[in-house]
């Protein structure tokens, strides 16, 4: 569910197509996002989980924005 919706907002920031993301590719070096790729990744992220992220950097694949935003829904 949580890697769902993270696919689906990286996907529409990067402009390509969902089913290609997996759970263990970066961000930057898979994917290509530069600095404000990942900005807008996270803020949107931020509005759809309604948390904040304060560790930004500590963001680099998937699998990390899917267990920050799991630890931050559960506390």
């Amino acid at each position: 569910m949580i890697f769902e919706k993270i696919r689906k907002v990286t996907a529409e920031e990067l402009g390509i197509e969902e089913d290609t993301i997996k759970m263990d590719m970066s961000f930057q070096n898979d994917l290509g996002a530069d600095s404000l790729d990942l900005f807008q990744i996270i803020m949107e992220l931020e509005e759809e989980f309604n948390i904040q992220i304060e560790d930004a950097e500590d963001i680099v694949t998937l699998e990390d924005a899917v267990s920050y935003v799991k630890r931050k829904i559960e506390q």
